[in-house]
């Protein structure tokens, strides 16, 4: 389904529509306000669409709710990484964006990059330290990778839980920080330059990216707090880069949404050096829907308002391992 201004979409056709929103991860608190946004956008639409908290309500819950299919804005665990899509699967109840495979796929950042550099798409060179290996490879990894690096969970959003390391004696700290939040930490090569994000919509072949957005952030720290509650992050759509570059990041973004069998959206986050290298930085296939979000931004500079952005990720909502299966619980 391609994404247009102006799509024709009968709302009645979707049904009952369930807005998966808050639930249990770290960032419950984005996911309330990116449901929200989609729950009023969907009803400005005219569709009949409910709200559903899977951190609030239970299992029984939704499969009794009666939703023809859902849309889900959950960020992080227990939403984004697979195993919602596969209680929706069991459900059989269509849901919007990427399938079981690729949710959970696109949240493990090493496991992502190991397929992007596979594939030989560029990523920052990284290592994963885990509670068995830390000890040992703390000194390890900075000799490796040089400074500065970035430590990070291995599936975590929203940059929670990262800290950018400037000095060996900042690791041990950094490490703690971030395995406080996952088993699996990552450390990865720092690359200096432009931070470049840029949203993917459709599927396979007719997968498209919308336009490149450029983030210029205070003292290039683009942290949970000015990603979503300040206003002094600049957000440049146009990005301003040359045509060809523009049209080079964007082929790459598809690229690298492609490889991990994503399908419906995306946002891949993208770090450009100052001579024009483009280096993915992780996939986002639940990506946030508030004032502050990015996609809804690259979809106005494509002539796509937030509430039809939004009906045309429902309408494409399907189930992943039997797209026929109408199976619906007694």
């Amino acid at each position: 389904m391609s994404f247009v201004a102006h799509p024709n979409i009968d709302p009645a056709s979707l049904g009952k529509v369930g807005v998966l929103m808050g639930g249990r991860s770290a960032e419950r608190e984005i996911s309330l306000l990116s449901g929200q946004g989609v729950l009023a956008a969907l009803r400005a639409r005219g569709v009949d669409a409910h709200a559903f908290d899977p951190g609030r309500q239970s299992v029984v819950e939704l499969a009794n709710a009666g939703f023809d299919r859902v849309f889900i804005a959950l960020h992080g665990r227990y939403g984004e990484d697979g195993t919602m899509q596969g209680l929706l699967e069991q459900l059989g109840i269509p849901y919007s964006g990427s399938g079981v495979m690729a949710s959970a796929v696109a949240m493990d950042k090493p496991a992502t990059k190991r397929l992007w550099l596979a594939h030989g798409l560029p990523t920052p060179r990284f290592a994963v330290l885990t509670p068995a290996s830390a000890d040992n490879d703390l000194a390890a990894v900075v000799a490796d990778l040089g400074l500065p690096l970035i430590v990070k969970p291995s599936r975590e959003g929203s940059s929670i839980g990262l800290t950018k390391v400037t000095d060996a004696g900042q690791m041990r700290a950094a490490y703690e920080k971030a395995a406080a939040l996952d088993d699996e930490v990552i450390a990865e090569a720092f690359i200096d330059g432009a931070e470049l994000t840029c949203p993917i919509v459709g599927e396979g072949a007719d997968a498209s990216a919308l336009p490149v957005i450029r983030i210029v952030a205070p003292e290039a720290n683009y942290d949970y707090q000015n990603k979503y509650f300040t206003d002094v992050t600049q957000y440049l759509c146009p990005a301003g880069l040359p045509d060809e570059l523009e049209q080079e990041v964007r082929r790459l973004a598809v690229q690298a949404f492609r490889v991990l069998g994503c399908r419906g959206w995306a946002r891949a986050d993208v770090m450009l050096t100052a001579d024009g290298k483009p280096y993915l930085l992780e996939m986002n296939t639940s990506p946030g829907m508030t004032g502050h979000s990015l996609v809804p931004m690259s979809a106005r500079a494509a002539g796509i308002s937030y509430e039809d952005f939004v009906l045309q990720v429902v309408a494409a909502a399907r189930l992943d391992l039997n797209p026929n299966d109408n199976w619906k619980p007694d």
